[in-house]
């Protein structure tokens, strides 16, 4: 990451789709001392560190959060991307997230080797079927995900990196 770039954070995240065309989300409590808050969805992924590229970080992120090895060159270019302002506490300014396209045949998640941080918003995990995707009444971040990922299962990966909307605040 470019110490030019306007965003206080970079976020590498992954479509992770088995071979039934279910994605997998992260379910997470958005605030553990304020149980009501509720929860959302989010697809694995994180963090860019410092002189990390956007395909390694995403790999290194399910590696983490999910238990699932996967080569930085194997996810290609992202697909997706969605920027704005957040103030999450521990941060606040421009965040910028992208997302990779990846399919499995299967995989059961290990979330042994998530950080700290992770593990106390962490409240399991979902394969989703685009039906259900698309129907839920649940947050689901990123905002746009059942269309996209429509186009994706139906063959139109995007060439470009497609804009998805912002969200407001996310753990």
């Amino acid at each position: 990451m470019s110490e030019t770039e306007p965003y206080r954070r970079r976020s590498a995240r992954v479509l992770l789709l088995d071979s039934t065309g279910r994605i997998l989300l992260l379910r997470f409590v958005i605030d553990p001392t304020v149980p009501e808050r509720g929860h959302g969805w989010v697809t694995p992924g994180g963090g860019v560190q410092d002189g990390e590229s956007l395909q390694d970080a995403a790999a290194r992120e399910l590696h983490e959060e999910i238990g699932l090895t996967v080569t930085p060159h194997s996810l290609g270019r992202p697909v997706a991307h969605c920027a704005g302002y957040a103030d999450l506490g521990w941060a606040s300014g421009l965040f910028r997230d992208d997302f990779f396209y990846h399919r499995v045949d299967a995989h059961d998640v290990d979330v042994r080797r998530m950080e700290a941080l992770e593990r106390t918003h962490h409240a399991g995990d979902r394969w989703w079927p685009l039906n259900e995707l698309a129907s839920t009444t649940d947050t689901i971040f990123p905002f746009g995900l059942a269309p996209l990922l429509a186009d994706i299962l139906a063959g139109r990966i995007p060439e470009q990196s497609v804009q998805l909307p912002w969200r407001l605040a996310t753990p």
